[in-house]
């Protein structure tokens, strides 16, 4: 779908000289030209000839020599014949060295020279290098120019290397033509075949009608042709053996023959190798037509296509025909005596794509000279002894307009004097075929489609044509000329380049004159095509011309790379749009918030919005009105939502989480994009078209829609591209629900309306599945989403009776949690109204829910026909059903009713029946059955003596589940104070069992034992303080009461208690006693700590050291050189019984499928096993670092909760005189804190560093470590480090005692 579209055309002149070969100097895009030498004329003269191409490039050697305008004078020298057989020399090749500028020119003669641009010391300007005393028939360099090729008048062939050193001969002898035996594949002789009436239908198709003998051509010169393979390993050799037969000789590098072509009648001397390697181009020549035919590497044909020629051009200027192909095998340059065809192929069809003329002055028996660029693939120049023509081309591709409502896909292919107009929008046809071929006089140039797709402009040589066709006709329709202008007597000496449709009326071209480039305006009205004044001239080459995407106006683009933006009906007015940084031959301007942006995409696939770059590696891209789609060499194709040139966002590249990318195959390119059906259609590198709806695409239209309250289209969008149809609601919450019979109307149909419901959820897809880039604002959803829209259909469809029945059930169906009560209530009151829907509505319920939950809702309902008629649409047996409905026919309404609710399980409401109807006993029963006492007392709340007896049933309910805080509770309730005394002491609450068992008037003995009983229970729970208190009210007990205090650390409490009760000797035997055995276990307990730390802190150290060094040796035990040589420990599909080298500690495998399915069933015993390690942290093993840590985090916890414990025995101490105690523990605890603090910067946040070592030594190993073990001990921490899998412990501060501080 592709075409071949000029952007820039170069002539140059030869008024005296005679042009005879060229070549390219890759380094600066400059032609080197050779002119001479002649019979008149013996010299030579090489000439640089500076055109510039697209990219502008500046390089230049120095201009030393000659200097005329463009052409810079190189070298001149004399070329006498060496042969008396020759009038004069001739040059065979012409090459130029770039990397030491240096023309190589080998002359038929026999001589090779060198001729230098700048001669280094010792050498000389024009150097012969080697000389063939036989002559020279032709020479060819290899394409990386490491080899000479050359063939001479003895038929042989001989190599030189880049230094002229010989590297092959070998003579071309009538034994080659057995170097290839073609075998026949055929059904055998002819004595063997069936002769019978329909013999020829049964005709082997692997059997040519006709074998070729090899007869020459009526118009071979007779010359020897060389090609070289694009890698240089393989060189073909074309000549005439014997007179008789041209043959095609294959060789290798060195000079070895590989094949020989197979006889092939009328072969002429053309001959090139594409590039890619897979064919051989030549040209085989027909009584009636001329064919361009392909070979193997092997010899045998493999194809061909007519050159399309007519009996009076094959006898004229197609009498000399050459090959060659440009250097990336995307184009075939054909060359006549005076034109040059550019064949491109694709799906296997060769199009013409171009048809350039050229005039020559007198040697008219040799064919245009073809000169491909090495570096630039579409870059040529083609000459003849007059005139040079350097031109510069990009594929293109002519499609219509992207703008709905025009947006059609229209797309126009050229080939030759034919038109190939396609719609993709009504029909994807693939190429070669189209929906209407137009034929023109004489091949197409360039061809623009108008605003609506129904005009389209041809450009030809000299003329400009329009036609008419109906882009939404059948295949075949008609098509007329609307207009025709011949421009050859406006611009005489023109080259017209471009075309460009604007609107319906105005056409612009492009053409290169003498003064430069011109814009011309020509205007389709009622007479036809007429020239429209004036003409505008570009100051700098046009690059190219296009209309804007809505081809509205008119945009160029020059050799500087500013864009100009053209106005209609004042086109010498011109604006500026903007500048890219490099030249981007394909160009697209959109107005964007009253904002042009101009997209252009450059040579090297840099994708350009004004001055800002979006992509690197682009291949091609369109433009609609909402969005920027291109592809990337990555195969991806992305869409860029418009906005202002700095808010433009590029999707990255991934397809699987964002819906502006997705994958496409490989080599893909757009053609044209339809936004109206949501369609891109992509054409394969083979040349095959495929249409795909990105569902980016798919969602902007849809999203159009919802704004322009087109709910229809919107849903039937949805549903054909599968997209979650929440959309509907999510873009515009507001306005769905206030439009919802708008949207009922609009859809109409009740399945498409159920189809919506049932797919309703709570999730906004808008910031999830189709989250959009561009700034809108979210409107907040209060309640449930599913439940509101369902509400809103149930109030819009209340009035559209019975027709949207189906959907009110639906509504209540999909409502989450789904109303089916409510949707039964509805089929029931159908019972009454209208008999006749009940059962299409019970039979759509039951499709849509469990039968068997619906009757179980009909029964709750109570509502026994109902739940008859949905058992029936069940698989329930009805000798199930039937024996318990009947039995609840009989009951009397409260009995049935609790009847139900206890079959259903609802034993609140069943209790509540059982409550209506006034049976106590069995309400009792029923309750403590199913434990129902809170609703029991909430119905029998105001009845004090039975709610007492629930009560009573409660609280023995509570104490037998050992809830016996509660329990007592209740029974102190009901007064049961002996039942409360005992539940309140087996629950610990010493305060509320003494002030029950007062109440319950105990007597003082039992009191006392209750006490001593409550008190050594608090005493065993370390709860010493109530303890103490109970040893001294109840009991009396001051001595003991004082030790329990002690035993605390409530020493102040203790010495109150001594001395109120006047037992002032029981300060030394018990208080001063206590501070001594408490100091002793504290100071002992401190001492632990602080070696605990001393040892732990200094072995993390060790253990982090080693990781760093050897990591190898910490995590298996192993050093690098103990792994054997013969050992892989790469990643492989298979296991051992030890797990591989480092992910022994994981459960991760690379295995097969078998292999983890395998491993798996191990897992939960694995991962026990390694949490059994984990725990013990055997020292040696990787987790001993995990497990020295934990144990300093508890540590510092422990020293932390021994703070007021401490702090109170400090003070103990110093009231009781002890200053010297008080001092060891108040500096023992500062010591521990200060080793707490001090440690934790080093043991829990560990500072990464600049370089992981661990990192380093596996990939010095080539192993993939496993990131999970290497972090295994801890995790990312703030700053950069890295903290344990918990918080980082904090210590907490203790502070000094001033009394203490001197």
């Amino acid at each position: 779908m592709r075409n071949l579209k000029n952007l820039r055309c170069v002539e140059c002149h030869w008024s005296e000289n005679t042009l005879t070969a060229s070549a390219w100097d890759s380094s600066t895009d400059d032609l080197i030209c050779a002119f001479g030498p002649s019979e008149g004329d013996p010299h030579i003269t090489l000439k640089r000839w500076m055109c510039s191409d697209v990219r502008g490039r500046t390089v230049r050697p120095p201009k030393t020599k000659d200097i005329q305008d463009d052409i810079c004078t190189i070298a001149s020298w004399e070329a006498l014949s060496p042969s008396p057989s020759l009038p004069c020399d001739k040059i065979i090749s012409l090459q130029y060295f770039g990397d030491i500028k240096t023309t190589c020119v080998v002359l038929a003669g026999g001589d090779i020279l060198l001729v230098r641009e700048a001669p280094g010391p010792g050498e000389e300007d024009i150097e012969t290098v080697g000389s063939v005393d036989a002559g020279i028939t032709a020479a060819r360099w290899s394409p990386d120019e490491e080899r000479l090729a050359l063939t001479t008048e003895a038929q042989t062939l001989l190599f030189m290397t880049r230094q002229f050193d010989g590297a092959g001969e070998t003579i071309m002898a009538e034994e080659d033509l057995k170097a290839s035996k073609h075998v026949s594949v055929g059904w055998g002789s002819a004595e063997t075949q069936f002769k019978g009436k329909r013999a020829k239908a049964l005709r082997d198709p692997t059997m040519p009608e006709k074998v070729d003998e090899g007869r020459l051509s009526p118009h071979d010169r007779g010359q020897v042709t060389i090609s070289w393979r694009g890698d240089g390993a393989y060189v073909a050799v074309s000549t005439i053996h014997a007179g008789q037969r041209r043959v095609i000789r294959v060789y290798d590098r060195d000079g070895t023959l590989d094949s020989v072509s197979e006889p092939v009648d009328g072969l002429e001397g053309a001959l090139s190798w594409r590039p890619a390697g897979n064919l051989l181009a030549g040209v085989q020549r027909f009584p009636d037509h001329v064919e361009v035919v392909f070979f193997e590497r092997n010899g045998l044909r493999h194809g061909q296509f007519d050159l399309r020629l007519d009996q009076e051009a094959m006898n004229s200027w197609a009498t000399a025909i050459e090959l060659d192909w440009n250097y990336d095998s995307t184009v075939l340059a054909v060359s006549f005596r005076d034109r040059v065809q550019l064949w491109t192929m694709g799906n296997y069809h060769y199009y013409l794509k171009q048809e350039i003329h050229l005039v020559q002055k007198q040697d008219l028996s040799a064919a245009i000279s073809v000169t491909w660029s090495p570096t630039s693939a579409l870059r040529l120049t083609i000459a003849s002894d007059a005139i040079a023509k350097a031109l510069d081309y990009c594929f293109d591709t002519a499609a219509g307009s992207t703008i709905s409502p025009n947006d059609l896909g229209v797309v126009a292919v050229i080939d030759g004097d034919l038109l190939k107009l396609s719609a993709l929008r009504t029909a994807n046809i693939p190429p070669p075929m189209a929906a209407c071929e137009l034929k023109l006089p004489s091949p197409v140039r360039d061809v623009a489609l108008s605003q609506s797709g129904r005009l389209v402009g041809i450009l030809r040589a000299q003329e400009v044509d329009v036609y008419k066709w109906d882009p939404l006709g059948p295949i075949g329709a008609p098509y007329s000329l609307q207009g025709r202008l011949d421009l050859s007597s406006y611009f005489p000496d023109s080259f017209l380049q471009q075309i460009a449709f604007v609107v319906e009326t105005e056409l612009f071209i492009l053409l290169i004159g003498p003064a430069g480039s011109n814009i011309i305006n020509c205007r389709l009205g009622e007479q036809g095509l007429h020239f429209s004044e004036p003409t505008v001239q570009s100051p700098s080459p046009v690059l190219r011309i296009k209309a804007w995407s809505d081809h509205v106006s008119l945009c160029s683009e020059n050799s500087t790379r500013q864009v100009y933006e053209y106005h209609l009906g004042m086109i010498e007015d011109r604006s500026f749009v903007g500048q890219f940084p490099e030249a981007a031959p394909w160009m697209e301007c959109v107005i964007v918030e009253e904002k042009i942006i101009a997209f252009g995409l450059s040579l090297r696939g840099s994708l350009y919005a004004n001055k800002r770059q979006l992509a690197k590696s682009c291949t091609s891209f369109a433009v609609t009105s909402a969005h920027l789609i291109f592809t990337t060499a990555q195969h991806l194709l992305k869409l860029v939502h418009l906005a202002d040139v700095d808010d433009l966002v590029v999707p990255q590249d991934q397809p699987e989480l964002d819906e502006r990318c997705r994958n496409i195959e490989r080599g893909a390119k757009i053609v044209t994009v339809m936004p109206t059906s949501y369609a891109v259609v992509l054409q394969m590198p083979r040349g095959n078209l495929e249409t795909i709806y990105p569902r980016a695409l798919v969602v902007a239209g849809i999203r159009d829609a919802i704004d322009q309250k087109d709910y229809e289209m919107a849903f039937r969008a949805c549903r054909h591209h599968r997209v979650d149809m929440n959309i509907l609601h999510d873009h515009a919450p507001k306005q769905f629900l206030a439009n919802l019979g708008l949207f009922v109307d609009q859809v109409q149909k009740v399945e498409y309306i159920d189809l919506f419901l049932s797919q309703l959820r709570e999730e906004d897809v808008t910031r999830t599945m189709y989250q959009e880039t561009t700034p809108r604002k979210i409107q907040e959803q209060g309640k449930s989403k599913v439940n509101t829209i369902c509400d809103g259909f149930l109030a819009v469809l209340a009035d559209r009776m019975p027709k949207h029945l189906q959907n009110v059930v639906t509504a209540y169906v999909s409502k989450s949690p789904p109303d089916l009560d409510a949707a039964l209530l509805a089929i029931a009151k159908l019972q009454v109204d209208s008999p006749e829907l009940v059962d299409p509505a019970v039979e759509h319920i039951c499709f849509l829910s469990d039968v068997n939950k619906l009757y179980d809702h009909a029964l709750g309902l109570y509502n026994l026909d109902l739940a008859l008629l949905i058992a029936q649409q069940s698989q329930k047996d009805p000798r199930e059903y039937l024996p318990f409905l009947q039995s609840l026919q009989e009951m009397s309404t409260a009995r049935r009713m609790y009847t139900i609710d206890n079959h259903l399980g609802r034993y609140k409401k069943a209790l509540q029946h059982l409550h209506d109807m006034n049976v106590f006993d069995e309400f009792k029963a029923y309750m403590l059955r199913h434990q129902l006492f809170k609703a029991a007392l909430e119905m029998y709340r105001h009845e004090s003596e039975r709610f007492n007896q629930i009560m009573t049933l409660y609280a023995e309910h509570l104490d037998q589940n050992s809830q016996f805080k509660d329990a007592g509770i209740a029974y102190e309730f009901v007064n049961l104070f002996d039942k409360a005394t005992e539940a309140y002491r087996a629950a610990g609450c010493w305060r509320e069992a003494l002030s029950c068992a007062g109440q319950a008037q105990i007597s003082t003995s039992q009191l006392q034992s209750l006490a001593k009983a409550l008190a050594d229970s608090l005493h065993e729970h370390k709860d010493y303080f109530n303890a103490a208190r109970l040893y001294s009210e109840y009991l009396n007990d001051i001595e003991t009461a004082a030790r329990v205090f002690c035993k605390g650390f409530f020493f102040a409490d203790a010495i109150r208690l001594v001395v109120s009760q006047g037992q002032h000797q029981l300060l030394e035997t018990v208080v001063d006693q206590g501070l001594a055995e408490s100091m002793a276990e504290t100071t002992e307990l401190l001492a632990d700590c602080k070696s605990q730390l001393n040892a732990q802190v200094p072995r993390i150290r060790e253990l982090r050291a080693k990781k760093e060094e050897d990591p190898l040796a910490y995590f298996e035990g192993i050093t690098s050189n103990d792994i054997p040589d013969n050992i892989s420990i790469a990643a492989t599909d298979t296991s051992t019984s030890g797990g591989s080298l480092f992910t022994r500690y994981t459960n991760r495998t690379t295995g097969s499928k078998n292999t983890q399915t395998t491993t798996s069933r191990n897992t939960s015993k694995n991962r026990r096993r390694e949490e059994r390690k984990r725990a013990r942290g055997k020292k040696g093993s990787i987790y001993e670092e995990e497990y020295l840590m934990n144990s300093i985090r508890r540590l510092i916890e422990r020293v932390n909760s021994l703070r007021d414990e401490i702090r109170r025995l400090r003070e103990g101490l110093l009231r009781r005189r002890m200053w010297a105690r008080a001092v060891a523990v108040e500096k023992a605890m500062l010591d521990v804190v200060g080793l707490c603090k001090g440690c934790i910067e080093e043991v829990f946040v560990l500072r990464t560093e600049a370089k992981d070592p661990i990192a380093t030594e596996k990939a010095g190993l080539g192993l993939e470590l496993d990131e999970s073990l290497l972090a295994a001990p801890q995790r990312n921490g703030p700053d950069g480090g890295r903290q344990p899998n918990e918080l980082i412990p904090i210590v907490l501060p203790f502070e000094k005692l001033a009394l203490l501080d001197l």
